[in-house]
């Protein structure tokens, strides 16, 4: 490393910003200004800088100012919050949800390979866990009308085989009919007193 660049990392170059703020006061301002005298860097970046707010202070001078309407910011104002033309329009609306679904499919495929895994992940457990428990529901439904068609049958063999079969179907529904009357009564009742 050369002597010039260990002069440049020891100079407090913000320092030439505050002196010509007016921001450096004091014992700081005497020592800014002692180090002026001895290093040329900071002496040319001083003069660079004020010969650059010189310029501007010429321009902004000497360039006309534009006159506002008095009540500028107020008819700013309405027009702004009044002019729905954008937000009314058919297509402008289209086309900003095509901007939206362009911008999410860029997000998603910046998202990468590295976080495919951590939004996939989930995905397929939730997956997995909905076909384990359709297969297990499936499964269930499956065996239960296997053992009625089997108990069915078995009747139905038990009926036509024995001599009294067919009537001991019958005392069987008869039954069934007369368990189930009660509910059937206070059903009714239930709705009259609804009506």
């Amino acid at each position: 490393m050369n002597d010039s660049s260990q002069i440049q990392n020891a100079c407090p170059v913000e320092d030439v910003a505050a002196y010509l703020d007016g921001e450096l006061t004091g014992a700081a301002m005497e020592t800014f200004e002692a180090h002026l005298a001895e290093c040329v860097n900071c002496a040319t970046e001083l003069r660079t800088q004020q010969q650059l707010l010189c310029t501007l202070d010429a321009a902004f001078k000497s360039s006309p100012r534009l006159k506002l309407p008095t009540d500028f910011t107020r008819v700013v104002a309405a027009h702004a919050e009044g002019d729905l033309r954008g937000v009314r329009n058919k297509t402008e609306r289209r086309r900003a949800l095509q901007l939206c679904a362009m911008l999410s499919l860029a997000a998603f495929a910046l998202l990468g390979a590295a976080s495919g895994a951590l939004i996939w992940q989930p995905v397929r457990g939730w997956a997995q866990l909905i076909a384990r428990v359709s297969d297990l529901l499936w499964q269930t439904i499956y065996d239960a009308a296997i053992g009625i068609g089997v108990i069915l049958r078995m009747i139905g063999r038990a009926a036509i085989a024995s001599p009294y079969g067919l009537g001991s179907l019958v005392v069987l529904g008869f039954l069934i009919a007369i368990s189930l009357l009660p509910r059937l009564i206070a059903n009714y009742h239930r709705t009259e007193i609804i009506e």
